[in-house]
């Protein structure tokens, strides 16, 4: 095999799909008019200035002498996090997902090989294969192991890539994961017997040529499959997501994957995955059946894995807000129920951030995704020996967490001045302080100044807290227990000194 190549990015433009979406296979060609149930496709698509104001690239990618195709959002620096489809789909099928999670990571949702814009592996498809792809992928774009977010066989494809490279994996999000390679009833009554006629090059051209007429039956077969009964997605979602499992030219591919999921039975080998990981699925998947879910609970320990009610094969589409929720938990991505400015300082969203949070009085007990969370609602500040950081009666809403150095308590001021002799207590590292005014909005019942060799601290807003709690109520609650015990210890010694200064 070839070795990966240099990335070539090329920004997309509407006239590079009007070939009927093939324009990445064999070079751009004439522009051809096209077929009518390939027009949503196409419309999909915004012009290459759009997508370049938008921050929104297009990149091909190189390997192994096959152009992969991706849509590209997030920062240049982030994390890489890649985004890994399904059977008869294209990178669209994350889609919902990118908005959220290019607000930290580097996002590339790819068209695995053989589907959407990228060209076909040049042997025969199968689930390692694509491991090897994702897997050199990686590698090239960085030195640090990556998320992957795999919906359906990209989840298979996710987790082969997980067992086979474990050192490039830092995190996965499974959506629906293909675990046996074996797929509803439905499915394999409705659906696979054209999709074995599809390998042969003929057929799949006659049932490209009868296709306008059959969609009528084809979504008669295939939408109780793959979607919910109250399932809330909506119409120009679920043609879109039509349009993509009709491509032109994908039958053998299709054909291939099909076989190629039954023949990579993840069974008895989900107990050697190391990887973190949280799973999604829909409590009415006809699809991949939840038969698949009972085995990840059997074998799989440590995994976070939860059943989403109205939702089906597509949850991320069907059941949007909880699905964002649970990911943006689970990556420790910033707030999503305010309209509170999120562009946190990038020096709290380090891994040292969250490792001093586990040795807090507030983040006692936390994973290191939510410590993270919680690192990403705060604000840092410096102050120098002795500065001010807050009067008395002062009305603040701010809890202070001391990262260096230290906090000292005053009772009350002297024309202006903190008096020495009345200092209440010194706040060292990991302790916190402005507990009650968090809670309650009230004013400050006492003053704070830098210590003798000055302030780092954490400042954790009331109006983010309040937003994490609704936004995430585990971690919420989780905070909130924290600052309530350690409010409780801090009374506790203060009864103790008083009967002390009483005997």
């Amino acid at each position: 095999m070839r070795h990966v190549t240099r990335t070539q990015y090329n920004v997309v433009c509407f006239e590079n799909f009007q070939d009927g979406g093939r324009g990445f296979r064999g070079g751009l060609r004439p522009a051809l008019k096209p077929l009518p149930f390939q027009i949503l496709f196409l419309k999909d698509y915004r012009p290459c200035h759009l997508a370049t104001q938008r921050g929104i690239a297009m990149p091909t990618y190189h390997i192994n002498g096959v152009r992969v195709h991706a849509r590209e959002e997030g920062p240049k620096t982030g994390q890489i996090c890649i985004m890994i489809h399904g059977w008869s789909s294209s990178w669209y099928a994350l889609s919902p997902l990118m908005p959220l999670v290019s607000r930290r990571f580097r996002c590339l949702a790819i068209d695995l090989p053989g589907y959407g814009n990228s060209e076909r592996l040049r042997e025969r498809t199968t689930i390692p294969a694509y491991a090897e792809v994702v897997a050199k992928l990686i590698r090239e774009l960085s030195d640090s192991p990556a998320v992957l977010i795999g919906h359906s066989m990209g989840g298979m494809t996710s987790i082969t890539t997980a067992l086979r490279y474990p050192e490039l994996v830092d995190r996965m999000v499974l959506l629906a994961p293909t675990i046996s390679g074996k797929l509803s009833n439905w499915i394999n009554y409705a659906v696979a017997p054209i999709t074995a006629l599809e390998r042969f090059s003929i057929t799949d051209h006659i049932l490209s040529m009868l296709e306008p007429s059959l969609v009528a039956v084809t979504d008669y077969l295939m939408r109780p499959a793959s979607f919910a009964e109250r399932s809330n997605i909506s119409q120009a979602e679920y043609e879109r997501l039509r349009a993509d499992a009709r491509r032109p030219g994908q039958g053998r591919v299709r054909a291939e994957c099909f076989t190629a999921m039954q023949r990579n039975d993840l069974r008895g080998r989900l107990s050697q995955i190391e990887t973190p990981s949280l799973v999604i699925w829909g409590a009415e998947d006809n699809t991949v059946p939840l038969r698949d879910a009972g085995v990840v609970a059997d074998e799989w320990r440590g995994v976070d894995l939860r059943i989403v009610p109205k939702a089906g094969h597509w949850p991320q589409f069907e059941a949007p807000e909880y699905t964002n929720r649970v990911v943006a938990s689970y990556l420790a991505l910033p707030v999503l129920t305010t309209r509170l400015d999120d562009s946190i300082s990038q020096d709290v969203l380090t891994a040292e951030a969250a490792a001093f949070l586990s040795n807090s009085d507030i983040g006692s007990g936390l994973t290191l995704a939510q410590r993270s969370r919680l690192a990403a609602q705060c604000r840092s500040r410096i102050y120098a020996p002795g500065a001010l950081i807050g009067p008395p009666d002062e009305e603040c809403t701010d809890l202070y967490i001391v990262q260096q150095g230290s906090i000292e308590v005053w009772s009350e001021l002297e024309d202006g001045k903190l008096v020495p002799e009345k200092i209440l207590n010194t706040v060292l590292p990991g302790q916190i302080t402005g507990e009650m005014a968090l809670l309650d909005g009230g004013r400050r019942s006492a003053g704070l100044t830098a210590g003798p060799e000055g302030a780092t601290i954490l400042v954790l807003r009331r109006d983010r807290m309040r937003a994490l709690v609704e936004d995430d109520p585990p971690l919420g609650n989780a905070v909130i227990w924290n600052i309530a015990t350690s409010l409780a210890l801090r009374l506790r010694l203060a009864n103790f000194q008083r009967k002390m200064r009483g005997k």
